[in-house]
């Protein structure tokens, strides 16, 4: 199966470097790009990109693939895999969130994060209305995202992460019963988290019911600290929805 793995705020393709074997090693093709403004295309409009150019990113790399795709999306990633499966629906075989903002038509990530009270994120991360993008600073960095991640990934992430442009969290999404509302849905819980808080991810399960709720015992980067477990998890996925003859 295609499995596409879409990154958070202030990541890259780079953060699923333990997660992307293991997936491969089942058989799956795993494609892990650098949505726009980030990773090698961070200096591309940098705070000037837009939702829609991101979910445009991901769907010029889904049309070309013979069969529709497992769409994965981390944290903030959460509003390109909807607004992906709104646009093509047809080439995403269902859509997985993994403590990402999981929200309704007309929705934004601005609301639900001013909501989300214990978070760190909120706590501590910067806005720049000058360059209209927004970033965490060093020192808060790893409380907030890497709380059980080793030394050596909380050293690979601050060499590489870079300021996130803002305007995709201030966008309202437009999604409807007829195309999004066709896509499956499948989230995984990470019951640390201190970025999206578990709280605020089972509330937005709640309100938008999945096929399937998994949970690992994680902090907010589940792709450093758990890789095993994640694949594990998104392995589950991949094979419930072959089952289901959606591919």
């Amino acid at each position: 199966m295609d499995i596409v793995l879409l990154h958070g705020s202030w990541h890259g393709a780079w953060c699923w470097h333990k997660v992307v074997p293991p997936l491969e090693a089942a058989g799956h093709q795993v494609h892990v790009p650098d949505l726009p403004a980030h990773g090698t295309q961070w200096r591309w409009l940098r705070g000037r990109t837009t939702l829609q150019q991101m979910a445009r990113a991901v769907c010029d790399l889904l049309d070309p693939l013979p069969e529709p795709a497992l769409l994965l999306a981390h944290s903030r990633g959460g509003i390109v895999a909807s607004a992906v499966a709104e646009m093509r629906p047809d080439k995403v075989v269902a859509c997985v969130y993994l403590a990402a903002y999981l929200l309704r038509d007309g929705e934004r990530v601005a609301d639900y994060f001013r909501q989300d009270k214990d978070s760190l994120v909120r706590r501590h991360i910067q806005i720049s209305r000058r360059t209209l993008t927004d970033a965490l600073p060093p020192a808060a960095r790893q409380a907030t995202l890497y709380a059980d991640c080793d030394a050596a990934d909380v050293a690979l992430a601050h060499s590489l992460l870079t300021p996130e442009p803002s305007l995709p969290a201030l966008t309202r999404l437009r999604l409807t019963d007829a195309r999004y509302g066709r896509v499956p849905r499948h989230y995984i819980e990470l019951t640390q988290d201190r970025a999206i808080t578990p709280e605020l991810q089972r509330r937005m399960v709640a309100q938008s019911p999945c096929a399937s709720v998994q949970q690992i015992e994680a902090s907010h980067s589940a792709y450093f600290s758990q890789p095993a477990a994640l694949s594990a998890a998104i392995g589950r996925i991949a094979a419930d929805t072959a089952r289901a003859g959606r591919v």
